[in-house]
């Protein structure tokens, strides 16, 4: 993945002792005061830290084969109540929907995971038409690697921090997430009949 211009220009201007771009993240009274937008300044520092994260997970990855789309479906399935059970594993479309994305593009991950020997697609004994992933050993050892991966990249970068203030970021950032999604409206799912 290529750093964009824009990464390279918000990461080095907000180093210490470096200077932010003022038009992009102040606003001014109408008296002509400016007004530093904080919240918009930590949301582009989010998006800067979750994609060298990102980046940095897909490099660590790549040895094993797996791309962090098919580490996230890896471990959705991995924490789903009888994952290794065919009677209780979960759904395709539940994967999909606990992904946030299409049941087509869920198909084609599971159909990558699959072909790695990772899950197996099992019929659901109670719907013939809906299909259960089910992790198998293989997938599991590669859960634990990714689990691995995520560790050493999260200290990686979070590291530097000490951990009290590792706590109060992380206390900000779930109070958030529990604010907006009390305000925001669910995402649509798949309508009823939709690939399973």
């Amino acid at each position: 993945m290529t750093t964009t211009p824009t990464d390279d220009a918000a990461s080095s201007s907000t180093g210490p002792g470096t200077t932010r771009d003022s038009a992009a993240h102040d606003s001014a009274t109408p008296d002509g005061t400016a007004v530093q937008d904080t919240a918009a300044e930590l949301a582009d520092a989010m998006t800067r830290a979750i994609k060298r994260i990102r980046r940095r997970t897909s490099e660590r990855l790549e040895p094993y084969g797996i791309t962090p789309g098919q580490g996230r479906a890896l471990r959705t399935l991995a924490h789903a109540p009888g994952c290794e059970l065919p009677d209780r594993a979960m759904r395709l479309g539940d994967l999909a929907e606990r992904l946030h994305i299409a049941p087509r593009s869920a198909t084609t991950v599971v159909d990558a995971l699959e072909e790695a020997g990772l899950v197996e697609r099992t019929p659901d004994p109670a719907d013939r038409r809906a299909v259960r992933i089910v992790l198998t050993a293989a997938g599991r050892s590669a859960v634990e690697r990714i689990g691995q991966v995520r560790h050493e990249v999260a200290q990686e970068y979070f590291g530097p921090i000490n951990p009290a203030d590792q706590d109060v970021l992380l206390r900000a950032l779930r109070s958030a997430e529990t604010a907006y999604a009390a305000t925001t409206p669910p995402r649509r799912t798949a309508p009823p009949g939709a690939a399973r």
